[in-house]
């Protein structure tokens, strides 16, 4: 890794611990903040800016493979992310193995070294756990935000950032919940409002469209269209005529 001209001919682990800060990995962003985990590889390119005014404190642990890998996968080649969660057990293992480190003699190179494995265990462990338990209850935060963000200028990479993921992570949380990414989830709300508004009061279409978060009457009609088979004003008289 490289920073700030300085290069590391070693693969690490980026632990948080308090503030928020992006780091990019040959030019792949991630943002960190306590709770997740960015692995880089070796000698790769590292730019990082700091967010927000909270101070940006952060554990490094560098690490080094003997023996080489099999196989074409090999982790001091490559950079990701881990969600953890906030893991009491955690903090206190790196405490401990930043404070052992620091120590000389053969024991204590022992003990870092069991400390490092102890360290790798609980936080695959800890990932594993927040795929399987934390997604659902994430998935029903963020269409909650959606439902009443809606007519705002909503982005995904915002919403990704605003709940520290990369867009990647929150297109799988909500295909695997909504079978369908997160910009589709919000075009289907917004149209399902218009769709009620369309029906049930007077406004032309251009405030209707403004008020689902479209500026672009022309856009929003046509995806009323593909959505709905037709356009707003045709969906509107087709409905007054069968009501009466």
């Amino acid at each position: 890794m490289r920073f700030n001209g300085y290069s590391e001919p070693f693969p690490g682990f980026v632990f948080p611990l308090s503030g928020k800060a992006e780091f990019v990995f040959n030019s792949a962003p991630y943002s960190l903040a306590p709770g997740n985990v960015v692995h880089g590889g070796a000698r790769m390119q590292l730019d990082m800016r700091v967010i927000g005014n909270t101070k940006w404190e952060y554990l490094l642990v560098l690490y080094h493979v003997t023996g080489g890998a099999s196989g074409k996968f090999s982790l001091p080649d490559i950079h990701f992310e881990l969600q953890t969660g906030q893991n009491p057990r955690l903090a206190a293992l790196l405490e401990q193995l930043y404070q052992t480190s620091s120590l000389p003699g053969g024991i204590y190179a022992f003990r870092t070294e069991t400390l490092f494995r102890c360290v790798l265990d609980e936080m695959f462990i800890s990932a594993h756990s927040q795929i399987n338990c934390g997604t659902q209850e994430l998935f029903e935060q963020i269409t909650a935000y959606i439902r009443e963000h809606y007519m705002n200028a909503l982005t995904m990479n915002a919403l990704a950032k605003q709940y520290n993921l990369n867009e990647n992570r929150l297109s799988y949380i909500f295909r695997k919940y909504a079978g369908m990414g997160p910009g589709d989830y919000l075009i289907t709300y917004r149209l399902s409002r218009a769709k009620d508004q369309i029906l049930n009061s007077d406004f032309p279409v251009h405030k209707v469209a403004k008020s689902v978060g479209y500026t672009d009457p022309y856009h929003f009609s046509r995806l009323f269209k593909k959505q709905f088979g037709t356009s707003p004003s045709e969906f509107r008289k087709k409905f007054r005529n069968n009501a009466w």
